[in-house]
C-alpha cells in the first residue's frame, strides 16, 4: 500500500477529506469496488480468516463450504463490494455493502422514509489491522450510499466486535445492544455534486494505481525472464 506520488499529486489526494487515499502510518489505503472478476480474490479473503475473525465477521465461525458458497451468491449488480489490495494483489480489506427494502429491517423502518436501506460488513486481515482500512472501507460505503440515495447505513456485529464498534462510535452512529449482538446505524445527508465527484475521483484514483502496480509487476516478471534466459545462453 505504498503511496504513489504520480497519482497524489495529479488528483490532489493528500488531504484528508478529497478522496480515501489518506496517508496511514506512511501508507496509502485506496478503496477500489470490487466485481465478478475479483470473485477468486475475494474468497482467498475470506478463506484465510481463521475461526475468531469467521465468527466476528460472519456471527458464526462458518466452515469453508459456507463461505465458498456465500461467495458465490455475492451479486456485484445489486450490492457492491469494496477492496483494498497490496502490493501483491491480495485483499487485505473487504466491504461488502448490501442493499434491502426497509421493510424487512422492522426496527428501522420508522427511521427513514427511502425504500432500501444498506447494511456494511468489514473483514480486515491481521497484518493490516491498525492503519484504518476497517474506517476507510466504512467512509467509502457511506459515500456510496448517499450517491445512490440511500440515507440510513447500518451494521449487525457481535458486541464483542471492538473493531467495528469503534468505526461506529468514530461515525457518530447509533449503537443499541440487546443478546450480546449491536446494531449500529447511521443516517446520511443527500447526495450532492461532491460527494458524486468525490466517489468518482476515488475509483478513478485507485483503478489507476492498480493498473500502475499490475504494469510494474508484469515488467519485473519481464525482467526477470529476459535475465534468466541471457543466463541460459551464456551457458551454452
Amino acid at each position: 500500500m505504498k503511496s504513489n506520488k504520480v497519482f497524489d499529486n495529479m488528483f490532489n489526494v493528500s488531504t484528508p477529506h478529497g478522496t480515501d487515499a489518506e496517508p496511514v502510518h506512511g501508507t496509502a489505503i485506496r478503496i477500489k469496488e470490487l466485481s465478478e472478476r475479483d470473485r477468486r480474490r475475494i474468497l482467498m479473503h475470506f478463506l484465510s480468516l481463521d475461526n475468531e475473525d469467521r465468527l466476528l465477521r460472519f456471527g458464526s465461525q462458518l466452515p469453508d463450504e459456507l463461505v465458498t458458497r456465500y461467495v458465490q451468491r455475492l451479486d456485484f449488480g445489486r450490492d457492491a463490494v469494496f477492496g483494498v489490495h497490496d502490493d501483491s494483489f491480495r485483499l487485505i480489506g473487504v466491504g461488502h455493502l448490501g442493499f434491502a427494502p426497509r421493510t424487512e429491517v422492522p426496527a428501522l423502518a420508522d427511521v427513514t422514509t427511502k425504500e432500501k436501506i444498506a447494511e456494511l460488513g468489514v473483514s480486515v486481515l491481521p497484518a493490516a489491522r491498525g492503519l484504518g482500512v476497517g474506517t476507510r472501507l466504512f467512509e467509502r460505503a457511506a459515500i456510496h450510499c448517499r450517491n445512490a440515495d440511500v440515507d440510513t447505513l447500518m451494521m449487525h456485529c457481535l458486541a464483542s466486535n471492538q473493531a467495528m464498534i469503534h468505526i461506529a462510535r468514530k461515525a457518530g452512529m447509533q449503537i443499541q445492544r440487546a443478546y450480546g449482538e449491536a446494531d449500529a446505524y447511521l443516517s446520511l445527508s443527500p447526495a450532492s455534486p461532491g460527494s458524486m465527484l468525490r466517489e468518482a475521483v476515488q475509483e478513478q484514483v485507485a483503478t489507476l494505481d492498480y493498473a500502475y502496480k499490475a504494469n510494474n509487476r508484469a515488467a519485473v516478471k519481464l525482467l526477470r525472464r529476459i535475465g534468466v534466459n541471457k543466463s541460459d545462453s551464456s551457458k551454452k
